[in-house]
């Protein structure tokens, strides 16, 4: 018999069957723990010798012993009906949620406000392995680099799905010991004559937005440190270097132990950006991801 001729054999089926009988030891305990005959599980095993044109097995009338050939492919037939085990549970049981899920957050929010999550998380889903990284770098959820990502600020038009988890207002902060050295700004243009703590993003030059009676205007700024996250900018400023306006997330627990103190308040346009969680949605979104990002919003909403 040649390939062709076994076109419309069940490849599975013949895995199965060969694991049966280097299991249970012989055709006949294969056949009834597959409640097949002995001569079937004898033919399956003829096909599979034949399609492959090799011997897998070496018969006697006691024993049944494995050539090279076959021990691999044993090896190579655990590991697929292993596999396929696995995909038929979790085809089957999408409402149980089960997987690695990939997720991808920003450093400074991922750190202090994703995280510290992830325990509680998985207690609640303890078939969830959760794979995350923290990085400021935008990734392809279309491609398939994470499953779900935490993102900041307006979206892009995209063909993902995004929900809200809430969002964040920004505040200028500086240490005690800094404004007891060089003075509280007072009105925006005070900050002219201190060292203002910036993002490195790439732009014309740094300016921070104010309010006052009403008018929304943009101020110049200088400073002596850049750095790419909120939580270095809260570090530095805390160590008393400088001023810095940051997302108030990253600096809540400083503000709370009095290592930072807010300023110009009063000037606060109040902006704010949103936070979401970006993934490939539709009816085939895996159950991990429905249940993290509704774990998000819950959590995140307190």
């Amino acid at each position: 018999m040649n390939a062709k001729m076994v076109v419309g054999v069940d490849r599975a089926r013949a895995l199965e069957i060969f694991a049966a009988v280097m299991r249970e030891g012989s055709f006949s305990a294969a056949g009834r723990r597959l409640s097949l005959t002995p001569s079937a599980v004898a033919r399956s095993i003829d096909r599979i010798e034949e399609r492959l044109g090799v011997r897998l097995l070496l018969r006697s009338t006691r024993t049944l012993t494995l050539t090279a050939e076959g021990q691999a492919y044993l090896l190579t037939a655990r590991r697929i009906l292993a596999d396929l085990d696995d995909a038929e549970q979790q085809i089957a049981d999408q409402g149980a949620p089960r997987g690695r899920l990939r997720i991808s957050a920003a450093l400074s929010h991922g750190r202090l406000c994703i995280v510290p999550l992830l325990g509680d998380f998985t207690q609640l889903y303890p078939h969830i392995l959760v794979d995350i990284a923290l990085t400021d770098t935008i990734i392809d959820i279309a491609a398939g680099q994470a499953d779900v990502a935490i993102r900041f600020g307006p979206l892009a038009d995209s063909s993902l799905t995004a929900r809200k988890l809430g969002e964040t207002g920004r505040v200028i902060v500086a240490a005690p010991d800094y404004l007891a050295r060089h003075g509280t700004p007072v009105v925006p243009e005070d900050l002219h004559r201190h060292n203002c703590l910036n993002f490195n993003f790439r732009r014309v030059e740094p300016v921070w937005p104010f309010r006052r009676d009403g008018q929304d205007f943009a101020l110049s700024v200088k400073g002596n440190i850049e750095a790419n996250n909120g939580e270095t900018l809260g570090q530095l400023a805390a160590a008393g270097v400088g001023v810095a306006r940051v997302g108030a997330f990253s600096v809540v627990e400083d503000i709370a132990a009095g290592r930072l103190v807010p300023i110009l308040d009063a000037f606060n346009p109040g902006d704010a950006e949103a936070i979401h969680a970006v993934f490939v949605g539709g009816t085939n979104t895996p159950a991990r991801v429905r249940v993290f990002v509704d774990f998000l919003r819950e959590r995140l909403a307190k």
